[in-house]
């Protein structure tokens, strides 16, 4: 009996394809069709975290692809949702544009903040340039409060829903195919980018910069495109929150939201595309159970029932960051591997 120990690839294109096996295919068939199928079967608030974890996966995404791929470390991520927020209510409140010029212009509109950031953060790593992501943050978050001419200051702005060929997307299940779309859209463009000569030029800045330099990557280059890029798709999950929503308050882009997203590349697993998709679920689903619990430790302790508030998901999101680092650092993406390797070798599994 033959023992087969991994799909063995014989070129450089059999190594690129995007399906590599006939079973990944059926399986991604299989997934699709659930999707399609889960608002017609599903609970409608179900619905709405999937909604919410679509957004949260782009958003995620551009962060990934800024600290996991290329190594900068970004604490100021929830500023360019801002960006991407508000740049598309005035583009519907003051010019009455459609979706699908609001949300390319919230991208662009937030790529060219990313990109003016980046440049004094050039030199900057580590702390240094969390510390200064950190304050562009602050100050984003600052002027959306006080602008009030062009923000709504503390009022908020409102958002009107999609309109697709005079259909509103007024509902939570219209709202689904929508963002499911989108989040195709830029699950896969983020693939291709990082199967590119751009997408190597990260990696090799993340692994080690000096060397990168060395053998003819532009840092300065690389760097401000990766801002850019990541910034791209913050404005863009802006603008996708705020259509969802239907409205934008400053208390939506606070630093939380900014940590929110470090635990949701962490959890999933830094420098990966579906690792992503997992950390954004995941982050989204675990405040409803973390709810839960609250709940039923309040039924057993009565002293504690109803204290439940946003100081639980801080601490939450603090013990997993903490916890993935030292157990799992791959996050859940290196857990998934470790199963498809223990079925693949089945009946000789090993799981290292």
């Amino acid at each position: 009996m033959a023992i087969r120990s991994k799909t063995f690839r014989e070129s450089y294109y059999e190594d690129i394809k995007l399906f590599q096996t006939i079973w990944i295919k059926f399986w991604t068939v299989v997934f699709v069709i659930g999707l399609v199928l889960l608002p017609f079967f599903g609970d409608p608030y179900f619905v709405y975290l999937v909604n919410l974890s679509c957004i949260a996966t782009v958003a995620a995404l551009g962060l990934n692809i800024l600290t996991g791929f290329t190594g900068q470390i970004s604490l100021g991520h929830a500023a360019f949702l801002a960006i991407g927020a508000y740049t598309a209510a005035n583009l519907v409140q003051r010019l009455g544009t459609p979706f699908w010029v609001n949300l390319p212009a919230a991208g662009i509109a937030a790529a060219i903040a990313g990109a003016l950031v980046g440049i004094p953060c050039l030199r900057l790593k580590g702390l240094y340039l969390a510390m200064a992501t950190m304050a562009f943050g602050v100050l984003v978050e600052y002027m959306v409060i006080t602008w009030d001419g062009l923000t709504g200051g503390v009022r908020g702005m409102s958002m009107p829903a999609v309109s697709i060929v005079g259909y509103s997307l007024d509902s939570d299940e219209a709202k689904y195919f929508f963002l499911l779309s989108v989040t195709g859209l830029m699950l896969a463009a983020a693939d291709n980018i990082m199967r590119t000569r751009i997408g190597r030029a990260f990696v090799a800045i993340r692994d080690r910069d000096v060397a990168a330099e060395a053998i003819g990557v532009n840092l300065t280059r690389y760097k401000m495109l990766s801002f850019a890029i990541s910034s791209f798709y913050a404005g863009v999950a802006g603008a996708l929150y705020a259509y969802t929503l239907n409205y934008i308050h400053p208390e939506h882009f606070t630093l939380l939201l900014s940590i929110q997203y470090i635990a949701m590349i962490i959890v999933g697993g830094m420098g990966s595309i579906i690792g992503t998709v997992f950390g954004g679920v995941f982050i989204v689903v675990t405040p409803e159970f973390i709810k839960m619990f609250a709940q039923a430790l309040g039924n057993v302790v009565p002293a504690i029932a109803g204290r439940y508030d946003e100081e639980w998901n801080i601490a939450a999101f603090g013990l997993l960051i903490m916890l993935f680092l030292i157990f799992e650092p791959g996050g859940l993406y290196a857990l998934w591997n470790r199963v498809k390797v223990g079925f693949r070798n089945w009946p000789f599994t090993y799981w290292g």
